[in-house]
């Protein structure tokens, strides 16, 4: 009977801990989560200050006419990124540059048709493209010589 007392008491003691292990586990891992909830805040709270640092630079870039009226000058898809983010803010230069850059590649379509002469007038306008794109990065509205105060006034809506 001695023996099975001593083995009563082996097992609760082991029991005892056993749930003292327990209860140290379940204290580190408390311990742990809380850390962990603690890190995930902190890099919750850093991503939404990089996105809102992110947002600001955005909306800086689209309020400048400048770059729209460069972006303008990016080919056919250029012009059309141009032409939406223009939509959401007007500018002055970037609605000039948008007006200007359709009507030149309008004509260019047209004269790549007409042989010869149609292609050597297509360098012309290339010429023009130089001017008004340097025009663009200067912040400056020039008018493509001869053309450009008529792009202006057929597509006054842009």
């Amino acid at each position: 009977m001695a023996d099975d007392k001593n083995l009563g008491d082996d097992l609760d003691d082991m029991l005892g801990d056993a749930k003292e292990g327990a209860k140290k586990a379940a204290t580190k891992a408390e311990e742990v989560a809380d850390e962990a909830k603690e890190k995930a805040k902190e890099f919750a709270d850093e991503a939404k200050a990089a996105a809102s640092e992110a947002i600001d630079d955005a909306k800086e870039v689209l309020s400048d006419g400048k770059n729209v009226a460069i972006i303008a000058h990016l080919t056919i898809i250029g012009w059309i990124i141009a032409m939406i983010m223009n939509n959401g803010n007007k500018t002055e230069i970037g609605s000039f540059y948008i007006r200007q850059m359709l009507g030149l590649m309008i004509l260019s379509v047209i004269l790549y048709y007409v042989p010869v002469v149609g292609w050597i007038l297509n360098l012309v306008l290339i010429v023009f493209w130089v001017m008004s794109l340097i025009g663009a990065f200067n912040g400056e509205k020039k008018v493509s010589p001869g053309i450009g105060q008529l792009f202006q006034d057929i597509f006054k809506g842009l």
